[in-house]
């Protein structure tokens, strides 16, 4: 169970009950317990779907009882949540957050894309254009906003209000410098950081306040400026931006954090053929490179890989937290 990982009681307490005792009395348990789909957190996440519309509920103020089983309450005992949970889960308000994706958009994951720029600066010193599909609200578009400790390496923004400290193991990423010309997304269901904070902020474990505060001051940040995120699917939309012409010595990136694994087959099989094409026209001056934060199924953990052209090269950087809260980064990277 990932809560139990990745450190959170809350969601173990409330993850267990629910799987327990949730029946078909209600519209909510109907649908999740019939449930056409593979419900897991690989297949369509439902229980962090019904999770976070129960935390948009607290937070909103439409369930001042339950609120008294979150934090900063104590963690009740089951019974006690139980009877706190059981009339929020008769809520028709919840019926919408099982239709879509959660959209987290952790903002801590930045640390650890900032890190594989660095390598990629390395290699091409030119500005970069950034392209990420499933960019939710495009917060780790912006990370140069932000500012790092990256294993004794300074990165990005020093006086930005968010600064990330992973916990790092190993030598620290290249000492390069990072700069970005353009940056752009893409979402099937893309959020504005101006008017979204709510949804975002519900998906993040209510008992995870670190996390919590890391997420508020970057749509603070965002909302001076939002990045373009469009509408679209990521294959389309991906092989339109790698067919545009860019300026001689742009480095285009591709980048992407614990979001591949929930784009269907098909879209993955896609946007690997698209990146194949383009990388046939991939040169010195105009290179091309595929950073990607995702859970790998060779190894079973959470890796940054880096794939560059000309050339072709794949490295592993680092295995990573899925929440860029550690990083082991390795000092000499498989090819």
């Amino acid at each position: 169970m990932w809560a139990e990982k990745l450190g959170s009681p809350f969601m173990i307490r409330l993850c267990g009950l629910l799987g327990r005792r949730l029946d078909r009395s209600t519209e909510v348990g109907r649908r999740v317990l019939d449930w056409p789909g593979t419900a897991d957190a690989f297949g369509d996440a439902l229980p962090l779907r019904l999770a976070g519309g129960l935390h948009a509920l607290v937070r909103r103020g439409e369930a001042p009882a339950l609120a008294n089983a979150y934090p900063p309450h104590p963690l009740p005992d089951e019974e006690r949540f139980w009877d706190l949970l059981r009339p929020v889960l008769a809520n028709p308000a919840l019926l919408p957050w099982l239709d879509g994706a959660p959209q987290t958009n952790e903002v801590g994951r930045s640390a650890v894309l900032m890190a594989g720029l660095l390598a990629i600066a390395e290699l091409f010193p030119g500005p970069m254009e950034l392209l990420e599909p499933g960019a939710s609200a495009g917060l780790n578009l912006l990370l140069d906003h932000y500012g790092y400790h990256l294993g004794g390496r300074l990165a990005g923004n020093a006086a930005s209000p968010l600064f990330l400290r992973p916990e790092w193991k190993g030598p620290p990423p290249p000492d390069s410098r990072v700069t970005i010309a353009t940056r752009r997304g893409v979402d099937l269901n893309p959020l504005d950081a101006r008017r979204d904070g709510g949804r975002l902020l519900a998906y993040v474990w209510p008992d995870q306040q670190a996390r919590l505060a890391q997420l508020v001051t970057a749509l603070a940040i965002a909302g001076r400026d939002p990045p373009p995120v469009d509408r679209s699917d990521a294959a389309d939309w991906l092989a339109a931006r790698l067919g545009e012409p860019r300026p001689p010595g742009t480095v285009r990136v591709v980048l992407h954090s614990i979001a591949f694994q929930y784009f269907p087959a098909p879209t993955k099989t896609r946007i690997a053929a698209e990146l194949e094409q383009a990388a046939s026209a991939a040169a010195p001056d105009r290179p091309l490179a595929w950073l990607r934060y995702e859970f790998d199924d060779r190894d079973e953990k959470i890796t940054l890989r880096l794939t560059t052209w000309p050339g072709g090269g794949e490295r592993l950087l680092a295995y990573c937290h899925p929440h860029g809260h550690s990083v082991r980064w390795l000092e000499a990277p498989e090819r």
